[in-house]
């Protein structure tokens, strides 16, 4: 299945909290869009690795996304090295993306950031002929390189190259988040679990993230966006894409 965007992040909840309103927006255009998480979040203060598996899926459900995979490497252990750039080049190959989405280039947490330049390398790595990788069946892949590789804004704020308007998709957002009852503020959950409070758990965090895509809509005119950055120098030949 080829995906015209492919957003690959380092824990199962990332792409929820920090672009699933841009991929909702995809889809609404026609896009075919996945999701590919780099870690089972298996360090995270509350939850378990299976647990959050079964919340990525949930929430894939809700964002009517038909592809979500998890890679499986060591939460917070990973390395930007050749043998975890080999794990994440298959899934590049399988799926074509036209875009990557991943990780902010710096943020609070250290996986963002390093999670950022292991997937911007490996999509450049993927367009090597000569790095041989098989599929599932053991089959020879294709080199493949995205045209674009786009990077989140997340906990902590980074001036965006761009802002997308998902003003319209904003609410089903928020429902997605939601799914991964055991990250984000639940009283039920907290009740049955008894699991301690995490600085993502708070009522206060999911508010900043609403607060977050109010600002960056703001600056566009716009009731809620996301905004994202990018190495490459983005060009336009129709200027009447900035609405």
């Amino acid at each position: 299945m080829k995906l015209d965007i492919l957003a690959i992040t380092a824990h199962p909840d990332d792409v929820e909290l920090c672009c699933a309103g841009t991929l909702l927006a995809q889809m609404a255009l026609g896009k075919k869009v996945g999701i590919v998480d780099l870690s089972r979040g298996e360090l995270g203060t509350r939850g378990t690795p299976e647990g959050r598996i079964q919340e990525g899926l949930d929430s894939a459900k809700i964002l009517n996304i038909d592809v979500r995979e998890n890679v499986g490497i060591a939460d917070a252990f990973f390395r930007n090295d050749e043998h975890h750039q080999k794990l994440i080049i298959p899934y590049i190959r399988k799926y074509q993306p036209d875009i990557v989405i991943t990780n902010a280039i710096t943020d609070r947490h250290p996986d963002h950031g390093r999670g950022a330049q292991l997937v911007a390398d490996s999509c450049f790595y993927s367009g090597l002929r000569m790095i041989e990788t098989f599929d599932s069946e053991g089959n020879p892949q294709q080199a493949w390189r995205p045209k674009n590789v786009f990077h989140a804004i997340q906990d902590r704020y980074v001036n965006p190259d761009f802002i997308v308007d998902i003003s319209a998709h904003h609410d089903q957002k928020i429902q997605a988040i939601r799914a991964f009852k055991s990250q984000f503020f639940n009283p039920e959950y907290d009740e049955k679990s008894g699991e301690p409070q995490s600085y993502i758990s708070s009522p206060e965090f999911l508010n900043f993230i609403i607060a977050r895509a109010q600002e960056m809509g703001h600056a566009i005119g716009a009731q809620f966006g996301e905004g994202f950055t990018s190495y490459k120098k983005l060009g336009v030949k129709d200027l009447s894409v900035f609405s």
